[in-house]
């Protein structure tokens, strides 16, 4: 089922004391006519929804929202440009049309009808008995048909998906013919798809933009975007010669009209500064042609993914770029989703830069908190839920961190493809405090670095204990830590200030223990694994026979051996 709504403030009542509600059809003439629902809440206005996203490749579907904090409710705005016999609208846990909970207008060809609805594990509608998608009003425009509906955070019913902090799973599902009733919907015949958003975006103050600010733009040169479902594009961008150092203090996504569907997600990285100089470069991530030098250009400086809107530093610190030890060398890299393979279509996307001469009282720092990239942590194939936990130790922090702490204001989580949950906590004196960010359903196909609601203070002697969950369900051999893409990383860049020196806080088990475990496995299993020095940590997962007992004691080994921790300066080297 979707998250089941047993959390919160607010308790839920019994199920089986409560009365089942009747259920409700709302009439919508003919979609034509105006019409507003006295509902709970007042109609907002288009002007009120800050949120926008595209849900379909065509831009056929748009939807736009806000976020009520007080009323823990959000409004939608769902503009359908091209409407046939009806829409299905909703969330699910991944992106599934079953167990999804769902708004649905649909049309038996005489009357149109709007009711929240929910479906099983087969796929199969059903009527919810609790009306929570509120039909706010309609109206029609030269541009579409306007929806307005009201959804509250948590619902206390078993069938609704519980909106919460992270990733959203959105889905929708285009009726071409009327239908005689609900149930008659055929989920599996309809145009459908899904889109990924962080729904409860923070309630933040925009902070006060100084007089001397100026602007920059990183986009891509007019490219004709490759007519594949998936692209990654690389464009080189330098900086002048005499460029000083500056703050970044704000950016936004810059996107060419016609192509909101297709820009998935974008990146700048700044290149490291050991090098002179590094060649030009206008072409696709992976290609053979693309220079190897490119992949030290890793440094973020700004990440854009679809549905985000600007990003705003604290109004007491900004990002340098520019000066002396800076590269003057950017990469600009864009995601493109192209799932209907459209052909020559040009493309200029990018994000826009806002900066100042005028430096803040602080440099915002990025530190990278989660499992070294070692394949001595791996998950066994066929998991469907397997934990890894990386430390940022109190040694590491009480060594590293200033007396008066650090705070942190942004976060990007990261993972590869089997990442399923992310959650980093912070810890003092032995109890943990305080929820970093987390992300319970987390996609490694929906990357942005996203402001917190409130900073979180880091002192000397606190820990940063960031897990991982994931899916190897589809697997047939071991998955280990490293940079591949098959490979698995955990990881949560927190973006901070005042800027220190420790720039990498993580850990693994210690390969002394690990070793241990083959000797284990080698004992008790009769198929033999290869223990010679000249094997691999790798090739020795790859041997081993995942049976139970296999996995349970990985398990426990990464749950009680000693760890293995990195703390390191931006230079590499490691604190004392």
């Amino acid at each position: 089922l979707p998250s089941m709504q047993t959390s919160g403030s607010t308790p839920c009542p019994s199920f089986k004391l409560r009365e089942v509600a009747s259920m409700y059809f709302t009439m919508i003439a003919v979609f034509l006519v105006i019409l507003v629902v006295a509902l709970q809440g007042s109609v907002p206005r288009g002007s009120d929804f800050p949120y926008k996203v595209p849900l379909d490749p065509q831009g056929l579907l748009e939807l736009s929202w806000n976020v009520s904090y007080p009323e823990q409710a959000v409004h939608f705005q769902l503009l359908i440009r091209d409407l046939r016999a009806g829409l299905l609208f909703g969330m699910s846990d991944r992106g599934e049309f079953e167990n999804a909970d769902l708004a649905v207008l649909w049309s038996d060809g005489r009357n149109s009808y709007f009711g929240d609805a929910w479906s099983d594990a087969e796929g199969q509608l059903h009527m919810d008995s609790q009306q929570d998608y509120q039909l706010l009003g309609a109206r029609k425009a030269s541009e579409g048909l306007y929806l307005l509906f009201r959804r509250a955070f948590s619902t206390c019913d078993p069938k609704d998906y519980l909106i919460e902090d992270g990733t959203v799973h959105l889905i929708y599902g285009i009726l071409e013919k009327p239908v005689r009733s609900l149930q008659a919907i055929n989920i599996s015949a309809l145009h459908r798809g899904l889109q990924r958003v962080q729904l409860l975006k923070p309630n933040i103050t925009v902070p006060e933009l100084p007089s001397d600010m100026e602007t920059m733009e990183i986009t891509a040169p007019d490219i004709v975007i490759p007519s594949e479902v998936t692209t990654y594009w690389c464009y080189m961008v330098e900086l002048p010669d005499s460029f000083s150092k500056h703050h970044i203090i704000m950016y936004e996504p810059v996107i060419t009209a016609g192509n909101e569907a297709l820009v998935h997600h974008m990146e700048v990285f700044q290149c490291a500064a050991e090098f002179d100089s590094f060649p030009q470069y206008n072409g696709p991530c992976d290609s053979k042609m693309k220079p190897d030098r490119l992949n030290y250009c890793r440094h973020v400086l700004a990440a854009w993914a679809m549905g985000a809107q600007a990003f705003y530093y604290p109004e007491e610190a900004g990002l340098a770029f520019g000066g002396p030890g800076s590269s003057k060398y950017l990469r600009l890299e864009i995601h493109y989703h192209n799932p209907l393979v459209f052909r020559g279509r040009h493309d200029s996307s990018g994000i826009r830069l806002y900066y100042t001469a005028t430096l803040r009282r602080y440099d915002a720092g990025i530190m990278e908190l989660g499992l070294v990239y070692t394949p001595v942590m791996a998950i066994p194939p066929g998991e469907n839920d397997f934990i890894l936990t990386g430390y940022c130790t109190d040694k590491c922090t009480q060594m590293a961190l200033p007396a008066a702490g650090i705070r942190i204001f942004a976060s990007q989580l990261h993972t590869h493809l089997a990442g399923r949950k992310v959650v980093t906590v912070l810890s003092r004196d032995g109890r943990e405090r305080q929820v970093v960010n987390s992300d319970s359903h987390y996609s490694p196909h929906f990357q942005e670095i996203r402001m917190l609601k409130e900073m979180v203070a880091v002192f000397p002697g606190d820990e940063l204990i960031t897990t991982c969950t994931y899916n190897t369900e589809d697997r047939s051999t071991a998955t280990v830590g490293g940079f591949g893409i098959l490979e698995e990383m955990c990881v949560n860049y927190v973006h901070y200030y005042p800027q220190t020196q420790l720039e990498l806080c993580k850990s693994a088990v210690d390969p002394g223990y690990l070793h241990r475990y083959f000797n284990l496995v080698n004992r008790f299993n009769d198929e033999e694994v290869c223990m010679c020095p000249q094997v691999s940590v790798p090739e020795q997962f790859f041997s081993v026979p995942w049976n139970t007992f296999n996995r349970d004691v990985l398990k426990s080994l990464y749950g009680f051996a000693p760890i293995s921790v990195h703390c390191n300066k931006s230079s590499a080297v490691r604190f004392p």
